[in-house]
């Protein structure tokens, strides 16, 4: 499991940047979201991982 934090405003960025913090379920900074190590989801946290702030979570 890996968490996502929104730590910067994507409010100035490009369409595809916002549409995938989005896809993620980040609307506001500082909300967080848990999900599974997937290649899909690890992808779109490496395209806007200068806005997040990523944590591992062990079981």
């Amino acid at each position: 499991m890996i968490k996502v934090t929104l730590i910067k405003s994507f409010s100035n960025e490009t369409k595809t940047v916002k549409a995938t913090v989005e896809a993620l379920g980040l609307r506001k900074i500082g909300q967080s979201k848990t999900f599974e190590e997937t290649p899909a989801v690890l992808g779109q946290i490496k395209k806007v991982g200068y806005l997040l702030k990523t944590e591992k979570e062990g079981k």
